[in-house]
């Protein structure tokens, strides 16, 4: 990609459609790739390719023998201009972005936004709905800095500081122990060590900054042609790739929740001890009205969260200056006056047992299972007004997810807490330790990781009856062919494998219920699961014990690996890409509920097709087939729902090994439903979906009435040939997911496709629907 040239065809004269230098003979067919990416030479099968228009992150390339290919359509007598949409650097291109994944919580809080069921007439529901992922997101951000804390302030700088034996075993903290002079007054260490969480804080809001500036800052197309609201998803609304205001406002509500966080875990402690009786009754009042102050604070941040969420009819443009650089600014005020309050001079006070208020990590939990309680509600309710069968945990996606989001940032947090606490304190006798919440937290790992082993047998032995009923089932089909047992059963196992996407809903389901019993054993004991497990039978202590030990081991192993596989990211791209196909599903979806999630590439994919594909068909009058494969399928769709009518006409949508409905549709209804996709079949011109039973990610689209068969062909035969033929005289492979422009299929429908497109006027229906305004 990096040798490709750049080079501009002559599309942005102003002739009328039918008139340009392309003419109404003028064919595109636009290649949009999937997940994990690839190169044009790959798309186009040409090792010579030239950039057409895009940079290094997303460009669209042709061949170099079809770089004007406008200038003379009716030479080209094989098929339409092959043009390829490469956006695989959007998700892998910066070494620096495999560390992308410490931002897992945050990115699955805010797929739970999106997953909402779909609902007509119950706006205010939906509203509290999107009001109470946001919250949910924020008690993220608060439980990541707090852990932060947890770490620098509590272990490190009150904890360890100020033991003498733990000190002298860490000599690089000598100068902060209790005789190592200025900084061993308590209040000043943890002044000092607020650095820490306020730098990382800085660092997360630095990043959604720049990542908004790079990927999410593309205007759609404008226009007098622009709909308002169309259809019953939001995609096809024209702000809905441009949130810049709710962006910029979480952005501040949650970088100023996190410096308050950190402020309050300062000067908490100096006010908790100046209202002790004998204490200096002008330390006193100061410390209650930095309290105060910090109390204020907070709820301005969540009144911001809560007053409004996306406005997508309209290109969201406005910036609310004054809020978005006055609340961070203040709160970091707040932390330097904090800082200053607890460095003053206090004879007597010593650091003693765990930093108070380690409760916060508790009344976080606490919190975001009332949140994610009442959040199921909600989408309950949505869900039974108007109910989808296919929608994944009959609704209750959203929740689910959410509380997975949770579950996250407490095993995370929990672990990382253990894991320095263990390294700080090589006896196990000196340091109190972290709350004992986060080591319940840190606990869960090995009965997860049991627990999945366990669905893992599960699903192994689902596979293994899938396959045996689906051997008669290629006999078959293949009934024709000499038999081969062996050959039946890789196939048969094949499709039996790809059968078991459909069956992810149970695992998250059955995983969620760890998180809410290392709450409960915390609270019902108080203790850590070893302690709490103390005079039981010598199997239960035993168990307890290990699983505290393993889960602070394993979560340290996790983050060796982490940047063990960031490190080689760095290095090499194809790791690099492996690690995209990550975030490929997970940053679809633009940051609604997090700012600090990672950031959102359709926000800047969606608009690059949508302006390709209203540009060429403007200048030339032409016909185009927008194909699109796996995840590109999906960006595909979302380009359709936003284009004006009059470039919609000239435009057929080819989708193959697509997630559309079989992974999108179940787990976000709300913009993939049956619905929303019966629109877009309404919305184009025609549309065709390719599919193989043995394709683990892509289905059929299943769409209700007579549009199903006119959008569906059946299933494709994989492999293309059982045994030795003519045709095939070496032994076909089961392609799954891939190759899909392989197969003989895939010309003949992009060729039907064509030829239901006319430049003149809309091909006809055969839905019995009304199609679009001519």
């Amino acid at each position: 990609m990096e040798n490709a040239q750049q080079h501009r065809p002559a599309e942005d004269g102003g002739e009328p459609a039918g008139e340009g230098p392309g003419g109404p003979g003028a064919a595109l067919e636009l290649l949009v790739h999937g997940v994990g990416g690839t190169t044009p030479e790959q798309m186009l099968d040409d090792p010579r390719t030239v950039r057409v228009t895009g940079d290094g992150i997303a460009a669209v390339f042709r061949r170099a023998d079809d770089a004007d290919a406008e200038r003379d359509p009716g030479a080209r007598r094989d098929g339409p201009v092959p043009e390829a949409y490469v956006w695989c650097n959007l998700t892998s291109g910066n070494g620096t972005r495999a560390l992308w994944l410490l931002l897992l919580p945050f990115m699955v809080v805010n797929l739970a936004h999106w997953m909402r069921p779909s609902a007509h007439g119950r706006r205010r529901t939906v509203r509290l709905y999107g009001l109470l992922v946001r919250l949910t997101g924020l008690s993220l951000t608060v439980l990541l800095v707090a852990a932060a804390c947890e770490v620098a302030l509590d272990l490190t700088a009150w904890q360890c500081a100020g033991t003498p034996a733990c000190a002298d075993r860490h000599s690089w903290l000598g100068f902060l122990s209790p005789e190592g002079g200025w900084w061993g007054a308590p209040g000043r260490r943890l002044a000092l060590a607020a650095v820490v969480p306020a730098a990382l804080t800085g660092l997360l809001w630095f990043l959604s900054l720049r990542t908004w500036s790079a990927y999410e800052s593309q205007q759609p197309p404008g226009g007098s042609e622009a709909e308002e609201d169309t259809g019953p998803t939001a995609l096809s609304r024209p702000g809905f790739w441009y949130g810049r205001r709710l962006g910029a406002r979480l952005r501040a509500a949650h970088t100023a929740a996190a410096l308050l966080t950190v402020a309050a875990a300062v000067g908490s402690a100096a006010a908790r001890y100046d209202r002790e009786p004998g204490g200096p009754a002008v330390l006193a009042v100061l410390g209650v009205l930095l309290e105060a102050a910090l109390a204020a604070g907070a709820g301005a941040v969540v009144w911001v969260v809560c007053r409004r969420g996306r406005s997508e009819r309209r290109p969201d443009g406005d910036a609310d200056r004054l809020l978005v650089r006055g609340l961070p600014l203040a709160a970091l005020a707040l932390l330097v006056l904090g800082a200053l309050y607890a460095g003053w001079e206090r004879p007597g006070w010593e650091s003693a047992g765990r930093l108070p208020g380690n409760v916060t990590f508790g009344a976080l939990t606490l919190a975001q299972g009332l949140l994610v309680t009442v959040l199921a509600g909600v989408a309950h309710a949505l869900h039974r007004t108007d109910p989808d069968r296919r929608a994944a945990l009959r609704g209750l996606a959203g929740p689910a997810v959410a509380m997975l989001a949770c579950a996250l940032g407490g095993v995370m947090s929990g672990g990382v807490s253990q894991r320095v606490s263990d390294w700080l304190d090589g006896t196990r006798a000196s340091l109190p330790g972290p709350p004992v919440l986060l080591t319940w937290q840190a606990s869960v790992i090995p009965p997860l990781l049991l627990l999945l082993l366990v669905m893992c047998c599960w699903l192994a032995r689902r596979a293994w009856h899938l396959a045996r009923a689906e051997r008669a089932a290629v006999e078959e089909e293949y009934a024709g062919e000499t038999g081969d047992p062996g050959r039946t059963r890789r196939i048969a196992s094949v499709r039996a494998m790809a059968a078991l996407t459909d069956r992810g809903p149970r695992i998250l389901a059955a995983t969620l219920l760890l998180g809410a019993g290392a709450l409960a054993g915390a609270t019902a004991t108080g203790e850590t699961p070893g302690e709490a497990a103390h005079g039981a039978h010598p199997v239960v202590h035993g168990a307890a014990q290990t699983a505290q030990a393993l889960g602070s081991w394993l979560i340290g192993l996790g983050f060796v690996l982490l940047v063990t596989w960031g490190r080689r990211a760095y290095k090499d791209a194809s790791a690099r890409r492996t690690i995209g196909i990550l975030w490929d599903v997970g940053t679809f979806w633009p940051r609604a509920a997090h700012p600090f999630a990672p950031p959102c590439y359709a926000e800047r994919a969606v608009p690059d097709l949508t302006w390709r594909i209203a540009t060429w068909t403007r200048a030339t009058g032409g016909r185009l087939v927008l194909s699109g494969h796996s995840q590109g399928s999906v960006l595909a769709a979302a380009a359709a729902w936003q284009l004006p009518p009059s470039a919609r006409r000239r435009v057929a949508l080819l989708t193959y090994g697509s997630p559309l409905e079989r992974l999108y549709g179940r787990w976000f209804p709300a913009h993939f439903g049956p619905d929303a996709l019966d629109s877009l079949h309404r919305d184009v011109v025609c549309w065709r979906n390719l599919y193989r039973r043995t394709d683990p990610i892509g289905g059929p689209v299943r769409l209700p009435g007579d549009g199903g068969p006119d959008v569906d062909r059946p299933p494709l035969k994989d492999p293309l040939a059982y045994g030795r033929t003519a045709e095939h005289p070496l032994p076909a492979p089961i392609l799954g997911h891939s190759d899909y422009r392989a197969d003989p299929a895939f010309a003949e429908e992009r060729r039907r496709l064509l030829a239901r497109l006319r430049p003149e006027v809309p091909a006809p229906r055969r839905t019995g629907k009304p199609g679009p305004a001519a």
